[in-house]
């Protein structure tokens, strides 16, 4: 097993995917950083997993591979075990739709704002609903204020239930796409973007198929989502009390229960928070088992045939990032007991 750096693991690469097409960027220069990336990892023939996934040298990295194939739309998965620092990435710095995945950096933006004394989770805002309007028609689609809700409310709801409005209520409070993308810099997420209001982004929706296409518009790499989760869990940017209010929300998440919690064992708790768009659907979150170690998840799937299709793509990719961590903490603590003379 390679190990990069401080014990990250090698990039698992299982993808068999057409050439994918940069969009909405004017840079030409970071068109061709983009293709010579994907070019240099992949090489310029499209390969089959079953034709190289053997060659990893540990069962979770031959197992992820294979279920994270890309041939019918991209995957990208990125996981770290936070107690050893030991992290898998399956095209984990790919950029990815975030969908409501970026509710949580919405969330930490504002809780920010409450820890600097400049907002309070009691601070009531409007509940801002999307006005109809033809697709592209406006730069920022049209809305209407609703009723107000407490801060700690909106974002109760914006975590637990995925609401728009009250996400884009936060959005508001906060200062917009820019505020969040700035807290996100402070915060060393380099490969994260986010452009437009929740309202814009469901009404726009469907301009381009993530599965080919990789819209840098409202994306993130699942290597920067996990950053994100390992963040905020270990205390390195929130307080104690503004950590609780977001753990506690993807605690009690009631959308994607076909995703990351569906096939782990008994005992083993979820914080989580879903993202669904236009043949993309994703699920970030920390996972806790009975004996107390944590991983962060981060995975996006893009394609698949339905939205049941890449449900189970992610909930047999949490799965296998499950076992293998915990195959390894066996094996590691065998070692050990081996060494004691145990």
């Amino acid at each position: 097993m390679k190990i990069f750096g401080t014990g990250r693991i090698a990039s698992l690469v299982a993808l068999a995917i057409a050439p994918l097409a940069l969009i909405s960027t004017p840079a030409a220069a970071q068109v061709q950083g983009f293709e010579s990336a994907f070019d240099s990892t992949f090489g310029t023939e499209v390969r089959a997993p079953r034709d190289y996934a053997p060659s990893y040298d540990s069962r979770i990295e031959q197992r992820i591979a294979q279920i994270a194939e890309g041939s019918r739309g991209r995957i990208g998965v990125a996981a770290i075990d936070l107690a050893t620092g030991q992290e898998i990435s399956v095209l984990g710095d790919q950029r990815f739709p975030m969908a409501s995945t970026s509710k949580i950096a919405i969330a930490a933006t504002f809780l920010e704002m409450v820890d600097q004394g400049r907002a309070s989770l009691s601070s009531e805002y409007p509940m801002l609903y999307a006005v109809s309007s033809r697709p592209f028609s406006t730069s920022v689609a049209p809305v209407r204020r609703g009723e107000y809700m407490s801060a700690a409310n909106l974002i109760e709801i914006m975590i637990t239930r995925s609401s728009n409005q009250a996400t884009d209520a936060l959005l508001q409070a906060v200062g917009g796409p820019g505020a969040v993308n700035a807290w996100a810099q402070r915060a060393g997420l380099t490969d994260f973007s986010l452009d437009r209001d929740i309202a814009t982004l469901v009404r726009d929706d469907g301009e381009f198929d993530p599965a080919h296409h990789i819209d840098l518009r409202d994306s993130a790499t699942p290597q920067a989502m996990v950053q994100l989760l390992s963040g905020i869990y270990q205390g390195r940017w929130l307080s104690a009390e503004s950590r609780r209010v977001i753990l506690g929300a993807m605690e009690r998440c009631r959308t994607g229960t076909r995703r990351i919690p569906a096939m782990l064992p008994s005992g083993v708790s979820v914080a989580h928070k879903t993202g669904s768009l236009n043949n993309t659907s994703s699920d970030i979150g920390i996972l806790t088992a009975p004996d107390g170690r944590t991983i962060a998840v981060a995975i996006y799937v893009t394609g698949q045939g339905s939205r049941p299709n890449r449900e189970a793509r992610i909930a047999s990719i949490a799965r296998a990032i499950y076992d293998g961590y915990a195959e390894m903490a066996f094996a590691a603590n065998d070692n050990g007991d081996d060494n004691n003379g145990g």
